[in-house]
């Protein structure tokens, strides 16, 4: 089993804890991790500097293309940022975790979004 970190941003707490609440109800990620950032980015021809919310979700390879799917369901931007960061070192206990807390059968998952 291959294990990720999937990231994304938006622009404020609440935002990220419902998307958040609402993946890890879906059992799309065992866990959600919400850090407040700031950005510089270019939009609309002007460079940008936002206060947003990354939230980092983990979950298995396997469940990426429906956790994309639900990412970009409840995502208020245009051009979301979706991205995953494979977890080639993780402690099997914890790997153990996160499996067991995602849906069993996530070939099915983006179903139910």
């Amino acid at each position: 089993m291959k294990y990720i970190a999937v990231v994304t941003t938006v622009s404020s707490l609440a935002e990220a804890q419902s998307m958040a609440r609402t993946l890890v109800e879906r059992k799309l990620a065992a866990c959600a991790q919400i850090s407040e950032i700031e950005s510089f980015y270019h939009w609309n021809d002007a460079v940008q500097n936002e206060k947003e919310f990354r939230v980092l979700f983990k979950t298995t390879s396997k469940g990426y293309a429906a956790i994309e799917l639900a990412i970009k369901e409840l995502h208020p931007y245009e051009l979301p940022a979706i991205h995953a960061i494979a977890l080639d070192h993780i402690y099997t206990p914890y790997a153990n975790w996160i499996e067991a807390n995602v849906a069993d059968s996530q070939d099915n998952s983006a179903t139910k979004v």
